[in-house]
């Protein structure tokens, strides 16, 4: 009997781990965490060069819960850090694999999703791979790009903000949805927290400011420094002490809970604090005030006309963390509201079922 080419596949690689995810049209068939050891990832020299491995574990999972490759119509994967770009969904071409390849705003395993879910729709014989709304998508108006310094602002040809914008994009509109309206018919604040934490304020249907999470603005994270003071760093640099790979690292991967606590798990962090650790709890309360700071400062975009603040991501489950941040921002507007965890392979599975039925725009990449 001839299969039925009706499924999506997702992709979806994180630091340490690739989701991946069977979909039929937006019903969830089955996702799976596949879990990469440190000691295995750490045998690959650059993230580029995992993508073998990382390749036959998604193959090895969609084929463990028997799924044939013919029944597959789509392959989604998540977006890299290419090109600054607009918000949607894009064909993957050569000239986003060679970004991908370079990491030309940074070497992430995210840049991993097209690379994979390019060579795998080949392999079963599909025209091509899709991506949507990458963290790169840079929807800011000129004038929020200046810096102070010319030699500190960002080149718009090769260089964005970098934040969660599948996630936070996919929250919105899921809730503009529940009360119905659509996306564009709102102005948000999202607060995205996990890994990295990025705050956007969306203005009918455009993300008009977030913070560069990955790259040291804004809140600081369970492994990101956040904003820092200047002068401090330019010192730190000058020290002696360090290369320049350990402070991007200080900054990016080894900042926030990791340099203060040794940790990266939020909930390590949460249940120290409620058990009574001094330092633990001063963290906490550093990171709700980062947050409800930041979620503040944003309100002044839109001339505080803010019709709801959402807070996601994995932290978004600690109601003690969430509790703390909503009684700071209420007097923005009592409409605070918590989505726990993150809607990415929905995202990814929505906008691919929309190129199969029609309905979406695909766009180019260039």
């Amino acid at each position: 009997m001839e299969l039925k080419k009706n499924k999506s596949l997702i992709i979806n690689p994180g630091a340490t781990s690739t989701k991946a995810s069977i979909f039929e049209g937006e019903t969830e068939i089955f996702t799976e965490n596949i879990k990469h050891p440190i000691e295995e990832i750490q045998q690959y020299k650059e993230v580029a060069d995992q993508f073998e491995y990382r390749k036959n574990a998604i193959l090895d999972m969609v084929k463990k819960h028997g799924i044939s490759t013919d029944e597959i119509a789509i392959v989604v994967g998540r977006g890299g850090l290419t090109r600054p770009c607009e918000s949607g969904t894009y064909r993957v071409d050569e000239l986003m694999l060679q970004e991908c390849r370079a990491g030309i705003q940074g070497k992430h395993a995210c840049n991993l999703g097209a690379l994979i879910s390019d060579s795998i729709a080949k392999e079963i014989g599909l025209e091509c791979a899709y991506i949507a709304d990458p963290g790169i998508v840079d929807e800011r108006p000129e004038y929020a790009k200046i810096t102070g310094h010319p030699e500190f602002d960002l080149d718009p040809t090769r260089e964005g903000v970098i934040w969660h914008c599948l996630n936070q994009k996919m929250t919105a509109k899921l809730y503009a949805r529940e009360i119905g309206k659509t996306y564009e018919d709102l102005n948000l604040i999202i607060a995205h927290m996990g890994g990295g934490v990025s705050v956007g304020v969306h203005q009918h249907g455009r993300c008009v400011e977030v913070n560069r999470a990955l790259c040291g603005l804004g809140p600081f994270s369970p492994t990101r420094s956040g904003s820092i003071n200047a002068s401090k760093l330019i010192e730190v640099c000058f020290s002696g002490k360090y290369d320049m790979a350990k402070v991007k690292k200080m900054v990016t991967a080894e900042g926030g809970f990791v340099a203060y606590l040794g940790t990266n798990d939020a909930y390590k962090v949460e249940v120290d604090a409620l058990n009574g650790d001094p330092k633990s709890k001063l963290l906490v309360d550093a990171f709700c005030y980062q947050v409800a700071l930041e979620i503040s400062r944003l309100a002044a975009v839109v001339r505080g006309k803010v019709d709801a603040i959402i807070l996601t991501g994995g932290i978004a489950y600690s109601k003690p963390w969430m509790q703390q941040i909503t009684d700071q921002i209420s007097w923005i507007t009592p409409n605070v509201k918590i989505y726990k965890g993150e809607n990415e392979m929905l995202a990814l599975a929505i906008c691919g079922n929309e190129v199969l039925n029609g309905t979406g725009t695909v766009k180019e990449y260039k």
